[in-house]
């Protein structure tokens, strides 16, 4: 029986790395894929999913008004999907979350999500709330702290090398804008007691 699954992990984990190697897996075996990628993500190209390793694959990019239900229904009607795979799953509608777990349960297509389960203030995106309620499967994609103990948060850095505590949830970045802490560094890092660095500087060392 098809599942959902949900791959989540802090920023620069590999999760659209991870991604790729799944689809290029079922690809391999001659079987056909789905992938969705945020449209709001525009740090690479217009409906790309990109790792930082320099993979790339086209994919559909969604917004809140996306019905990916009907996407793949359509897709699956002229030319049958093994797996669906979406990048970027926190941006995902609590209804689009529910889209896909009736993509498994009525049409019998394993779907696969990617996502970050929360965002720099520590709360939880919509999408990735509702992938942690109701995903079949919840598989941890590991990424370490400054300090090697495992990373689960992810701290937004400002002009001045601290981090950020108010703002809009979403402001897409990658390196140059967010680390990937520990709890213990996160709450130093938004109590000002610990200055970040950003890009391929490490974060500073209490």
């Amino acid at each position: 029986m098809a599942k959902l699954y949900f791959y989540y992990a802090s920023m620069n984990a590999g999760k659209s790395t991870t991604l790729l190697q799944a689809d290029f897996n079922y690809r391999e075996r001659g079987m056909r894929t789905m992938l969705f990628t945020a449209g709001v993500d525009d740090r690479f190209d217009a409906g790309t999913i990109t790792s930082r390793i320099g993979l790339s694959m086209p994919a559909t990019a969604f917004d809140a008004g996306t019905d990916l239900f009907a996407c793949v229904a359509r897709a699956h009607a002229a030319d049958p999907l093994d797996c669906v795979l979406v990048d970027e799953a926190q941006f995902l509608t609590a209804d689009q979350v529910a889209a896909l777990a009736r993509i498994a349960d009525d049409a019998g297509i394993p779907v696969l999500a990617y996502g970050l389960r929360t965002d720099f203030s520590g709360a939880l995106f919509e999408g990735s709330a509702r992938l942690l309620a109701i995903a079949d499967a919840l598989i941890e994609i590991k990424s370490v702290c400054l300090c090697g103990r495992k990373a689960t948060m992810n701290a937004r850095v400002g002009a001045d090398g601290r981090a950020v505590s108010t703002g809009a949830q979403t402001e897409i970045g990658g390196n140059d804008r967010y680390v990937a802490l520990c709890r213990r560094h996160f709450v130093a890092a938004l109590a000002g007691t610990l200055p970040l660095s950003t890009g391929s500087d490490s974060p500073a060392q209490e």
